[in-house]
């Protein structure tokens, strides 16, 4: 059983995303963000 997440890991998973995105929209290449995720441990 996955204990439950806290507010505070909610925010800074959704900073994480909201910070792929905007690195894509400004444009970095996909790969290169794939590449950034995997060496960051999928966290």
């Amino acid at each position: 059983m996955r204990p439950a997440r806290t507010p505070l890991a909610l925010l800074r998973a959704q900073r994480g995303r909201w910070g792929y995105i905007l690195a894509w929209l400004v444009g970095v290449p996909v790969p290169i963000l794939v590449i950034i995720f995997l060496l960051r441990g999928c966290s």
